[in-house]
């Protein structure tokens, strides 16, 4: 597909080469309200103000950002069948990755099929200038469209669609009778003081031959809520018109994660909570050979079982607080206040922060999470890329900074760690963003699941590493019970929380399956 952008769409090919000639181009009529100069004047004064305003099949709105609803947008109900007949005789490629899955087109603004092309005419031609003159822009001749098809449990989560040169985004559904339950619905966001969204102010709800649009800005959050319906096909035609941006303030910068050095516990913890074959040296140095080899580990059957069985049970305790974890931007789960946790739950959190488990760590991995790990050559290339973090409850007295010797005169690093205990279920995720790439650091991570003994893959729930500004998946963690998955990154990796679907739902009820994880990061 060529990267360059067509500078005119006033018309269609013909059948003559190099000629064009409208004897080839379907006609198309445009809903009467846009045809109304009396009403372009009034939608135009009603942006310009952001009030409220409604005549006919078109209606603009202004909470909790500026976008108009024009119904029967297309004035023949037999040329939008005839659309539809050729937008779903196109191939389709399927789409993933951590924001999004569903199947879209090529791009179409080459297309010849007739109605089509007389669409995406009609579309950047006659009301690419009404709408210029609504905003009092001058709209570039870009012609940017694709066709989308959004089936069971595709979703489009939560972002603002800010890309240099898109100034107002369109959809024009062409779906079948369509209910809020069917999911799919055009979900807006309200916004906080630091442009962050919050949640969700306004869903939307696809309608055959039905136009939306909105200007794209630094608060024109949404998402496509997924597909719940089964046997639906969300059908619609999208894309920009492109322009002057909007300015943009700063982007916010969320603080630091508190990180922590390790707690003063001895081995004892160890021989208390971890299954024997792992305490064994002999086989922690098999595991150490492994991990050096690809950078990442599964160790099954991790806990003692009667400790595993314990903590499973206890998770799932009403006693626990469950804070939501956002912006939706860049995550949606929960988390465990710390203060609520029922005691063996918490006993396991301390065994994740002891000294002995950084020692542990050290002997699977060869990292340096502990004084008495030997120093690797690899050490002197690391410079203290842990030392952004805030670091809390760093203690003179603590042994590994005592005890540590002076590594060829530079100060040596306390190993540190922040963690959290997760609740999985469904519409969970979390996204990569600008600002982790930013921040990235080399880190080990730590995975280890509970409840998830029924968990398909197909749920979602998975945890997704790529090389950063990269599609392809490097590597994916799948949730296992009691199986302590270890993944060393550096700074070009970035990992996400595929989004937990409605597969998840319970056939026989009307509850969904749910899953918990200890999730921690360590720093050398």
């Amino acid at each position: 597909m060529s990267s360059k952008r067509a500078q005119d769409e006033s018309g269609a090919t013909g059948r003559k080469k190099k000629k064009r000639s409208s004897s080839s181009v379907e006609a198309v009529e445009l809903c009467g309200a846009v045809e109304e100069e009396e009403v372009k004047t009034a939608v135009k004064e009603a942006w310009s103000s952001r009030t409220h305003y409604s005549k006919g099949d078109l209606e603009l709105d202004c909470s909790p950002f500026p976008h108009c609803i024009i119904k029967n947008f297309l004035s023949s109900q037999t040329f939008v069948e005839n659309l539809q007949r050729e937008l779903l005789e196109l191939n389709f490629n399927e789409k993933s990755n951590d924001l999004y899955k569903f199947k879209q087109s090529d791009d179409l603004k080459k297309r010849k099929e007739p109605h089509i092309a007389a669409t995406r005419a009609a579309l950047f031609g006659r009301f690419r200038s009404w709408l210029g003159d609504v905003l009092g822009v001058e709209l570039e001749p870009t012609v940017d469209i694709s066709c989308a098809k959004y089936e069971y449990t595709d979703v489009l989560l939560c972002h603002d669609d800010e890309l240099e040169g898109r100034r107002v985004a369109f959809i024009l559904y062409l779906v079948p009778p369509w209910q809020s339950s069917d999911g799919g619905s055009l979900d807006l966001y309200s916004t906080d003081g630091n442009f962050q969204p919050e949640s969700i102010a306004k869903s939307l709800v696809p309608s055959w031959n039905t136009l939306v649009l909105f200007e794209v800005s630094p608060v024109s959050f949404h998402q496509v809520s997924e597909v719940l319906s089964q046997d639906k096909c969300r059908l619609s035609l999208s894309g920009w018109f492109h322009g002057p941006s909007l300015e943009r303030p700063p982007r916010f910068k969320e603080p630091s994660i508190l990180k922590h050095p390790h707690l003063p516990r001895d081995e004892t913890v160890l021989f208390e909570w971890i299954n024997p074959l792992y305490l064994d040296i002999s086989y922690q140095e098999q595991i150490q050979t492994e991990f050096e080899d690809s950078s990442e580990i599964q160790l099954k059957d991790f806990l003692k079982e009667e400790k595993f069985r314990e903590v499973s049970e206890a998770l799932r305790q009403t006693r626990i607080q469950w804070m939501k974890r956002g912006p939706p931007n860049k995550r949606c789960y929960e988390s465990a206040s710390l203060d609520s946790l029922p005691e063996c739950v918490s006993a396991c959190w301390e065994l994740l922060r002891s000294e002995a488990f950084f020692l542990l760590l050290s002997n699977f991995t060869g990292l340096h999470l502990h004084f008495l790990c030997p120093a690797d050559e690899e050490d002197e290339e690391k410079e203290d890329d842990a030392e952004e973090g805030e670091v809390a409850g760093t203690s003179a007295e603590s042994s590994s900074s005592t005890a540590a010797a002076d590594d060829g005169g530079r100060k040596p690093s306390t190993p540190v760690c922040c963690g959290e205990v997760r609740r999985w279920s469904h519409g969970s995720y979390t996204l990569l963003h600008d600002a982790e790439a930013a921040q990235a650091e080399y880190a080990l991570d730590l995975i280890l699941p509970f409840g998830c003994a029924d968990w398909q893959t197909e749920f979602g729930g998975l945890t997704c590493y790529v090389a950063n500004e990269e599609d392809e998946e490097l590597l994916t963690v799948y949730p296992e019970d009691n199986s302590l998955a270890l993944v060393y990154r550096d700074k070009e990796t970035l990992k996400f929380v595929k989004h937990v679907n409605h597969k998840s739902s319970r056939v026989d009820s009307s509850t969904c399956r749910e899953f918990y994880d200890f999730s921690f990061v360590y720093y050398e």
